[in-house]
C-alpha cells in the first residue's frame, strides 16, 4: 500500500492588476512564499496571508496554497 508524507507547502497570494487594454481580461500577479511549514492551517496560512496583502500595492483576489508529497510504499 503506498504511504503520501506532505513534505513541502507553499504558499501564494493572487493579487488583482487591473485589466488588459486591449482585451478587457483581468490580470493577475502572483506573489509566492516557500517553504511554508506543512503542519501550518488553512486559517493560520489565510491570517498570514491577509496581513501581508495589507501591505501591498494591489489588492488580494485569491490566496492559494501548494502542497508536496513524496509518495512511497509501506
Amino acid at each position: 500500500m503506498a504511504v503520501a508524507e506532505k513534505v513541502n507547502s507553499r504558499l501564494s497570494l493572487v493579487l488583482d492588476d487591473g485589466n488588459d487594454l486591449m482585451t478587457g481580461k483581468a490580470l493577475y500577479k502572483t506573489k509566492s512564499f516557500n517553504n511554508v511549514k506543512p503542519e501550518a492551517t488553512s486559517d493560520q496560512l489565510y491570517v498570514i496571508a491577509t496581513a501581508v496583502a495589507g501591505l501591498q500595492e494591489r489588492p488580494l483576489y485569491n490566496v492559494e496554497r501548494q502542497d508536496e508529497y513524496d509518495i512511497t510504499q509501506e
